[in-house]
């Protein structure tokens, strides 16, 4: 008994030792987990607030699919918050140009390859990308050959392709063409027959929304341009190098152009309606054609009816009468991708690195093919993932070659003289006036 006892006694006596040893001993461990916070070892992720602006506000697959990725990545990183604005296509790169002028551009946003990303990068607004896309190889290799050379700029790379876009594809009712004894038109004479029988049908020949002028430029003049000039002419003039805007193939290309719109090929006020509005005359049934890029097809997917679709066919312009280009091509361009101020440093930028590499990355690729849309990145498509006017998009893109889109390439000033010019064009100005505004434009431009 007296053993236990004092058994017990020593028992406690151990006990409390025990405690107050530890509470000694305890201002230790927090200076070992200070000291851990200090090198970043075990860490808590920081809190961080990200702005970001992109372009996609429509109800096309795509665009769903985009705002998709972007809640899915909100979910899955709860320290980063995302400060968001959705800007309609029209006007977005006009507000980019805005802010970037002032040194203001978001932390991450949607940029436009060529012209505009050469411009914010020679203006050191943007950051590259190469260190993050070399951690990733397979993702950085498994892009098709020349995919980021327009977003390239002094062997830098600033951005990754979201998408690949054909600009000008030539989409067409196959019931409505075959009920008034009509084809789909590959030559420059069958395509003004078409319009000519179209009309004395009181049927809109082609759908045209050119109320933001860029729609004329992109996916009509582009193509139309080269079936006439050849691409090597538009490579010179563009670095006013042999070749002026004023030679007479590029007034040759304007003046077919402008024929498109004196024979009554597009319904009136096609100045005052933007591409919206163009594509539900189309999927209405009210026009036989219209001309746009690859990323129509979600549009029409969301929109058009059953029995639109299924009488839907996509080809590409028809050929031009002595042409110098290639006719068995597609004016197109590899599509927007993420960028990044150069403002974003520290814990910012590894969060901006973590939604770049959402937005573009291998995973953000197949989802994009699934949402009918085309891609530069190496993937199978599932056909049975996709509407069949896609699967014939995606065969048709791959059949032909690829020419240079005009806003890609050309400077700002001249960009904006095409725009313009062009709806001047359409209501009659004289295609040599209008040629002349685009070469001061360039050479302008080549001079900033």
């Amino acid at each position: 008994m007296i053993m236990s006892r004092k058994w017990i006694q020593a028992l406690v006596f151990l006990m409390i030792l025990t405690t107050v040893l530890a509470g000694c001993g305890g201002g230790s461990t927090p200076k070992e987990n200070t000291d851990n916070a200090s090198s970043g070892k075990e860490q808590p992720a920081e809190k961080v607030k990200l702005s970001l602006w992109h372009n996609f506000t429509g109800e096309d697959l795509r665009a769903k699919a985009m705002r998709g990725i972007i809640e899915q990545f909100q979910n899955d990183h709860e320290n980063i918050q995302l400060e968001i604005q959705a800007i309609p296509p029209d006007g977005y790169r006009q507000r980019l140009k805005t802010v970037a002028a002032a040194n203001e551009l978001p932390d991450v946003f949607i940029m436009h390859p060529g012209t505009i990303a050469k411009e914010f990068s020679s203006a050191g607004v943007i950051q590259p990308l190469d260190d993050l896309l070399n951690k990733h190889a397979d993702w950085k290799d498994g892009y098709l050959p020349n995919s980021f050379d327009d977003f390239t700029f002094d062997g830098k790379i600033y951005s990754a392709p979201m998408s690949l876009s054909p600009t000008s594809i030539l989409y067409y009712n196959k019931k409505i063409l075959a009920d008034n004894g009509l084809s789909v038109p590959t030559t420059w004479e069958e395509l003004l027959h078409a319009v000519e029988v179209l009309n004395s049908k009181n049927i809109i020949p082609i759908a045209l929304g050119n109320k933001a002028p860029w729609l004329a430029q992109s996916s009509i003049l582009s193509s139309l341009a080269d079936r006439v000039t050849g691409t090597e002419w538009f490579n010179k003039a563009v670095l006013q190098d042999g070749a002026k805007f004023t030679d007479p193939e590029f007034v040759e290309a304007l003046s077919y152009m402008q024929e498109l719109a004196m024979v009554g090929a597009f319904q009136e006020g096609f100045n005052a309606i933007d591409t919206t509005q163009m594509e539900q005359l189309y999927a209405q049934g009210k026009a036989a054609m219209m001309i746009e890029g690859g990323w129509a097809v979600t549009n029409l997917v969301a929109s058009a009816s059953e029995d639109i679709l299924a009488n839907t066919g996509v080809a590409i312009l028809p050929s031009i009468p002595n042409g110098k280009g290639d006719p068995n091509t597609v004016s197109g361009a590899i599509g927007v991708g993420p960028a990044m101020s150069s403002k974003v440093e520290g814990a910012k930028k590894e969060a901006a690195e973590q939604l770049v590499l959402a937005l573009a990355g291998p995973e953000a690729q197949k989802i994009t093919l699934e949402a009918n849309q085309l891609i530069s990145f190496k993937a199978e498509l599932d056909k049975s993932k996709v509407n069949p006017l896609f699967a014939d998009l995606y065969e048709l893109v791959n059949k032909v070659g690829r020419t240079p889109v005009y806003d890609a390439r050309l400077t700002s000033q001249a960009t904006e003289a095409v725009n313009n010019g062009l709806q001047e064009l359409l209501l009659g100005a004289k295609p040599e006036d209008v040629a002349k505004k685009i070469q001061d434009a360039q050479e302008q431009g080549l001079k900033e």
